[in-house]
């Protein structure tokens, strides 16, 4: 029985605040500008472009300001959550680490696998999306060029290869591993370009709006429900767009729009990944998440309010809302800005979707808990091995024809088209890998830290432990929502996943060769052997 207990104990050995021998190989120049740009660039994907017309039309009407609210206060819950954790625990690893230092190194493991797919996916499906949107700009050539030559025409794969798709990544791939003050300066410009846009839109939105669009009666409904179905009479129609007003759909309606709407905010948790790159973590990193939060619920809540008062809510296209609503208003041009826009807003998701994930597998790594090689940085101080690792395995999706249709808890909306409306494949795609799951793991752990260390002076979250606890439910909640396809492939990746620790990690570990030496040799790539015997400096 004694190894079986020293077996369990090794499972659940965790990583101590400040390890000895653990020394920091990252270039700290990130300020809190560019994280409120990493944040918002992530979160406020081409999302945006599409979200609120799918949500308007067939969940909550012209309350989908109310639905925006919602799932914004829900996603600060989780928000604080990290904020706390990174202004604490200033190390990359983001929820893998928060997971090591409370609960243990299995739990830890499957948080950081978790999150590795989540990347994989999110990277793989917004590159073709970026691919989907500049096709369709350029009249389809690429589509038809690869259909005619690569045509694949195999269950479960996309019909061709998108190899622009897979070469977009390994460039993103090449910028992040040259440096990250260098990527946060592209991924500003592109930030930037995008908020510029939605400004447009919202100031178009509210000169040409009418109030009357929050205000439509039963009557307007029943003779749009009949035109819909080529009726000549109205007689015993039943209204198809729910019952008018500004809760069309009640507000059963409005709640059902809140829980697609909470996908629109995941991204911020790449600000977490960077907190060995940051000058100042303890108050940068939580100054960051919610920052970034708050102007992305202020772009989500006015672009909806002005889409919904250009246009009938029941009129709304649900592939391309915003081109067709400036087609109602005589503002056809517009729709090319709305293409800048969105392209703008897929490359931000995009660099948003990559950047977190070496970082996170530099972390395991450097942990012994992947392999060694990819914790080895560049003289940049750029983790190389393991960026370039992260865009062969996220570009090989795309390239290898890997369809990233994959299902969505119910309310979600297809984001399949190959037009603008694939921008919002990053919200679907980012539900495969639990996107609330690790929300529930580190909500669970901020308990577990609160009452395990001293209070620190930095970002805390209020009301503990009765807010990380209703974060818990909404995530579950959300967890439970997800099909039985969703499932089948998230047990297929953990096994995976379990082969590589039982086969690798748990005999690798450093903290289990910590608690036997005093010190642990790191390998730089350029091949020189440094003793970690230095602490990381307290800020």
């Amino acid at each position: 029985i004694f190894p079986y207990i020293l077996y369990s104990f090794s499972l659940s050995r965790r990583k101590p605040l400040e390890p000895e021998g653990e020394e920091s190989t990252f270039n700290r120049c990130l300020t809190t500008l560019d994280l409120v740009a990493l944040g918002v660039g992530s979160t406020l994907g081409a999302g945006v472009y599409v979200l609120s017309g799918e949500v308007a039309r067939t969940s909550s009407g012209p309350s989908i300001i109310i639905s925006f609210f919602i799932a914004a206060v829900a996603s600060i819950f989780a928000g604080l959550c990290y904020a706390e954790f990174g202004a604490r625990v200033p190390k990359t690893g983001s929820a893998y680490l928060y997971s090591y230092v409370t609960v243990g190194e299995l739990l830890a493991f499957i948080t950081g696998w978790n999150l590795l797919l989540s990347y994989v996916i999110g990277t793989s499906s917004v590159a073709r999306a970026w691919s989907g949107t500049f096709d369709d700009l350029i009249g389809n050539v690429m589509g038809n060029f690869f259909k005619e030559n690569l045509y694949m025409g195999l269950q479960g794969l996309a019909e061709y290869p998108d190899l622009f798709a897979a070469g977009l990544i390994m460039v993103l791939a090449g910028l992040l591993a040259f440096g990250v003050q260098e990527s946060a300066i592209v991924n500003k410009i592109f930030t930037a370009i995008n908020i510029l846009v939605l400004l447009f839109v919202i100031v178009a939105g509210f000169v040409k709006g009418d109030i009357g669009n929050w205000q439509i009666g039963q009557e307007a409904l029943i003779n749009a429900t009949a035109e819909f179905q080529n009726l000549t009479s109205t007689v015993n129609v039943t209204s198809m767009f729910g019952d008018g007003g500004f809760f069309p759909y009640g507000f059963d309606g409005t709640i059902s729009g809140a829980a697609t709407c909470f996908y629109a905010f995941v991204g911020f948790d790449c600000i977490a990944t960077t907190s060995e790159e940051v000058k100042n973590p303890q108050k940068s990193i939580p100054l960051g998440i919610v920052a970034s939060l708050l102007i992305c619920f202020l772009a989500y809540f006015a672009v909806s309010a002005a889409l919904t008062l250009m246009m009938p809510y029941y009129m709304l296209n649900v592939n391309s809302p915003l081109p067709v609503a400036f087609e109602y208003i005589g503002w056809g041009p517009a729709k090319y800005v709305v293409a800048v826009g969105s392209l703008c807003a897929l490359s931000t998701s995009l660099l948003g979707s990559m950047f977190p994930m070496p970082r996170v597998l530099f972390a395991m790594a450097r942990d012994g808990l992947l392999f060694k090689p990819l914790s080895k940085v560049s003289a940049r101080q750029s983790p190389v091995i393991a960026t370039l690792s992260s865009g062969v395995v996220a570009g090989n999706a795309p390239s290898l024809s890997l369809s990233l249709s994959l299902p969505s808890p119910p309310g979600s909306c297809s984001l399949t088209d190959r037009n603008i409306t694939q921008s919002q494949m990053c919200l679907n795609s980012r539900t495969v890998s639990f996107g609330p799951g690790p929300c529930v793991v580190r909500c669970l752990c901020l308990c577990v830290f609160k009452f395990s260390y001293p209070p620190a002076i930095c970002s805390q979250v209020p009301f503990l432990p009765v807010l990380p606890v209703v974060s818990v439910f909404v995530n579950v909640y959300l967890m439970v929502q997800l099909g039985g396809d969703t499932w089948m492939r998230y047990a297929i990746w953990m096994a995976v996943g379990f082969l590589i620790y039982f086969g690798y990690g748990i005999r690798n570990s450093v903290q289990k060769q910590r608690n036997q030496t005093s010190q642990v040799e790191i390998e730089t790539i350029s091949g020189m052997m440094e003793k970690e015997a230095f602490k990381e400096d307290k800020f």
